[in-house]
């Protein structure tokens, strides 16, 4: 099920909506890094390119972020 927040970026309210496994890894992303996230949220969206959807690109994050952590796991 999808889970749908709001969330401000460069002074427009959007609406995101992600799976809750989802929005679980990007919290646990952002506090690794010392962020919010929101503030994640919205570093993403400024480096994504453009045209590219939000929510998409945050998926592939949170896939890249956990293929990294089983790659660092098995070195």
């Amino acid at each position: 099920m999808l889970i749908k927040r709001s969330i401000s970026l460069s002074g427009h309210r959007t609406s995101i909506a992600l799976e809750a496994p989802f929005w679980d890894e990007l919290t646990r992303i952002a506090t690794s890094k010392g962020l919010s996230r929101a503030a994640l949220i919205s570093d993403v969206d400024k480096a994504r390119p453009p045209g590219s959807n939000l929510a998409s690109t945050l998926r592939v994050l949170v896939l890249e972020n956990l293929r990294e952590t089983v790659s660092s796991a098995q070195d």
